[in-house]
């Protein structure tokens, strides 16, 4: 079997499942033009490695293209149209120095309260009650920006006031309750921005020629916003504040709420991964170094140094989380 047939067949099977694999598509197709239509049987680990070292190629780049390109020889292999995973040994993971922004409630209401005046121009794609709307709506769940963007009119249950979420990362659906303030904020933004022959698009937050908002547009538009709203970084960071950062607030705040009402963080904490999508629990973990310095005491009561076992070894908190 040739690369070009073999890569077509697996991109198939893919979709079939319903994923997206966007990147996968594009990455295989990379591999594709640099090795060339041989057969699947004939490519071997020098043309993977010289694939994999291209021109300014981070290590986290070069890691998620070996493990795509691992995972599609492994599909061959097993079905016996080749003999071996041509692969290069792989690059020891990097630990990442970046801290993300947490922004402040007065930050939150800034950023809120200038949304009208940033928006003003007849030039921007996202008017103003739909930008609104999307921060509130990523600073209310969590949700990573690409969930916010593929949210669909369907998705929001009013009745039971819940929402479904749908993770193209990991090709899953979630379903979360949301809160009052949350629901008005939706609601509201429902009514008045969903006109039938207006929408174009089945999705939630639509830009003002009704079709769904793209991820650049979101990002611009949020930093024109921000910028207009003076909030930014002094502490010498790579990056000023990003729209993605409402994800890492709504966990920090959630857990300094939390924190402020004596709550058991160790049942909590399992509920919070469960709410933002997070598939390792533990992942959820680097959110309490981000916490107030004033909450040190009772965070380092979760700490195994004092020899009590971590909240995600408890079968009791996992039984629990499975009841959510």
């Amino acid at each position: 079997m040739k690369l070009l047939e073999g890569v077509q067949t697996y991109v198939e099977g893919k979709r079939s499942g319903g994923t997206g694999y966007a990147k996968g598509i594009q990455s295989l197709a990379s591999f594709c033009r640099h090795a060339g239509d041989v057969t699947l049987n004939s490519i071997s680990e020098r043309q993977v490695a010289s694939f994999l070292e291209g021109p300014r190629t981070s290590t986290i780049t070069w890691r998620n293209k070996y493990n795509l390109l691992r995972s599609f020889f492994l599909f061959w292999v097993a079905r016996n149209a080749m003999s071996a995973v041509p692969m290069p040994p792989q690059r020891p993971p990097v630990a990442t120095t970046f801290v993300p922004h947490i922004y402040s409630r007065t930050e939150i209401r800034l950023l809120l309260s200038t949304v009208r005046s940033s928006q003003e121009k007849s030039a921007c794609k996202i008017d103003a009650r739909t930008l609104r709307a999307f921060l509130l709506f990523l600073y209310g769940t969590g949700a990573l920006v690409g969930e916010a963007r593929g949210l669909l009119r369907e998705d929001v249950d009013f009745k039971r006031r819940t929402i479904i979420i749908r993770s193209n990362r990991f090709n899953r659906l979630r379903e979360i309750p949301i809160g009052p303030d949350l629901y008005k904020v939706l609601r509201r933004y429902h009514t008045t921005n969903h006109r039938k022959g207006e929408m174009n698009a089945p999705h939630f937050f639509l830009t003002k020629q009704g079709n769904p908002v793209k991820e650049r547009a979101a990002c611009q538009t949020f930093q024109r916003l921000r910028t207009m709203a003076g909030i930014a970084r002094d502490d010498g960071a790579r990056y000023q504040p990003r729209l993605h950062d409402l994800r890492h607030t709504f966990a920090v705040h959630r857990l300094t709420a939390w924190i402020k009402r004596g709550a058991d963080l160790n049942r909590m904490i399992p509920a919070l991964s469960a709410y933002i999508g997070q598939v390792g629990l533990g992942s959820t973990d680097r959110y309490l170094s981000l916490t107030p310095e004033r909450f040190r005491t009772q965070l380092d009561k979760l700490s195994s140094r004092r020899g009590k076992k971590r909240w995600r070894d408890n079968p009791g908190l996992m039984r629990f989380l499975a009841e959510l």
